[in-house]
């Protein structure tokens, strides 16, 4: 039997490039792990923003919510301190955001090459831990592809092609909508469990652990006559 994992994420998401690292904590602990089927789904933070748009993160973090760029700042290096406690690595200056629809494109490319996992860590390590812009240029979008082992002439062809996937990435953020998803990253387990937000791992590690009682089967027990167990056998009594 199988638990199937949706994580609905987008890459200009600090909090899905977390959550990511903390889902993958609580399923390598998971006693199930080799029956979990993770699929990674698309979810754009700002559908609106136009293709190629690419911009400073701090000073549109301080516009959106109404702080000063000091603010944002800080807000970037605490993001990167709990990643640095994790492992990752964050650039805390100096990143870019964009129009993210072509990444999401490439994500379903990836996935029927049954190779998405890749190609996310690829994306997030980009935009994230690298110092080069990545939003807003096809070809740093390729040669990021390209490093992790995807073939460029492939990546390409998507590239060039504003049909190829779209379909997949607009139904993905539909069925983000009808369960309700308001952020991300969010996570739907077999369809019965959400779990919104980079929560800790132990919370993954619990909504692991119900779905896949729910897989197991329950037995009711009809009579309890004498048994034999770890600590022995049960005697007759004697009269």
């Amino acid at each position: 039997m199988t638990v199937e994992v949706e994580i609905w994420t987008d890459i200009n998401c600090p909090f899905c490039y977390l959550g990511k690292r903390r889902f993958e904590e609580a399923l390598e602990a998971f006693p199930h792990r080799d029956s979990v089927r993770v699929v990674h789904k698309s979810f754009e933070l700002d559908p609106t923003l136009p293709p190629g748009h690419s911009d400073a993160v701090v000073p549109h973090i301080a516009q959106k919510y109404g702080i000063s760029e000091a603010q944002a700042a800080a807000n970037e290096r605490g993001i990167g301190a709990q990643a640095e406690a994790m492992g990752l690595t964050y650039r805390t200056e100096g990143r870019d955001f964009g129009n993210s629809f072509d990444m999401h494109r490439l994500l379903h490319y990836a996935l029927e090459l049954g190779r998405q996992d890749v190609m996310l860590d690829a994306l997030y390590a980009a935009n994230f831990a690298e110092d080069q812009a990545l939003f807003g240029d096809t070809e740093r979008l390729v040669k990021v592809a390209a490093a992790a082992g995807f073939d460029e002439a492939g990546v390409r062809a998507v590239l060039d092609d504003p049909n190829a996937y779209a379909d997949a990435v607009r139904a993905d953020e539909a069925e983000a909508a009808r369960l309700g998803a308001r952020g991300v990253p969010f996570f739907v387990l077999d369809r019965k469990y959400g779990v919104s937000g980079a929560q800790p791992p132990e919370v993954f590690a619990q909504a692991l652990e119900q779905a896949w009682s729910e897989h197991a089967p329950q037995l009711d027990i009809l009579g309890d006559g004498d048994a034999c167990g770890p600590d022995g056998c049960a005697l007759p009594e004697r009269n």
